[in-house]
């Protein structure tokens, strides 16, 4: 069996898995998340990683590979580094074997990736960080409508008459947020056009990627938004997308996922060339 690690660290927050696997099977020992919340995110992905494996009972040297993704190349204990696109599909691909393509929606951008069977990467778009189709963008508005994130997708969810915000840049549309709220309109309803707003621009990034031959699974901090996801099924079928779009419980530990297994491939890769050198 192999034992790897997978620290995937986003803006705002570090998530962190450890696996045992021997190649078919995989049994997660660990995953945890750690908001950053002005935190160094260096310094608490560290500190996840200790808890992660006291809570395993393991010590470091007892992984064979410890693995980073997002912005954890500079974390200076890891074995190895994976872009958060090739981890994001390999995860994608081990959540929902139907996955063919994956949307990593996270706090500062969206992007959209296509992947074959195996999770390889095909192609992949992103949207630019200055855009309001991120997680950052909703946390500020749902921090100034005084809502919790984890209100934030039933109350949308329950908008009748919503009305959309700039897509264009985050500063007019919470400029937009500040003009509905003056004008009495509920906070379901800002957040249901919030949601239809990102759901529009996130949906037109797929069609970017090419045809998906199955599922696109959300992946990434909003992939539990379920007002988001609603707000993404409307606006594929608008846009005559028909790639059925869903989440999974562990939708926000695909990246950690992915980067997991990429690790024991890698790790165990390497140890087949060691022992074919070694026979020579």
């Amino acid at each position: 069996m192999t034992l790897t690690a997978g620290i995937d660290v986003g803006t705002s927050a570090i998530k962190t898995v450890i696996c045992e696997t021997d190649g078919t099977n995989t049994r997660w020992l660990v995953k945890r998340i750690d908001r950053v919340r002005q935190r160094d995110p260096f310094k608490l992905a560290r500190e996840a990683y200790e808890a992660a494996l006291a809570e395993a009972g393991l010590r470091h040297g007892d992984l064979d590979y410890v693995a980073t993704t997002g912005e954890g190349e500079s974390l200076e204990f890891h074995t190895g580094h994976f872009y958060s696109m090739t981890t994001h599909g390999r995860g994608a691909i081990y959540l929902d074997p139907e996955a063919r393509g994956a949307l990593d929606v996270g706090a500062l951008h969206g992007r959209a990736i296509r992947i074959d069977s195996r999770g390889k990467v095909l192609g992949y778009k992103m949207t630019s960080q200055c855009a309001s189709g991120s997680g950052q963008f909703l946390e500020n508005i749902s921090r100034y409508l005084g809502i919790a994130q984890d209100e934030i997708g039933v109350l949308s969810k329950q908008g009748d008459s919503p009305e959309k915000v700039s897509g264009i840049c985050a500063v007019l549309a919470e400029t937009d947020v500040i003009n509905m709220v003056s004008r009495g309109i509920s906070a379901a309803n800002i957040l249901r056009g919030i949601h239809l707003s990102m759901a529009d621009r996130l949906a037109k990034l797929l069609k970017t990627i090419g045809s998906v031959d199955g599922v696109v699974l959300m992946t990434g901090g909003l992939a539990h938004d379920e007002g988001l996801l609603a707000a993404m099924q409307e606006a594929m079928q608008q846009e005559k997308v028909r790639w059925p779009v869903r989440n999974h419980p562990d939708s926000i530990y695909a990246g950690a996922f992915g980067a997991a297994l990429w690790g024991a491939f890698r790790h165990e890769k390497l140890a087949r060339e060691e022992a074919l050198a070694e026979a020579a």
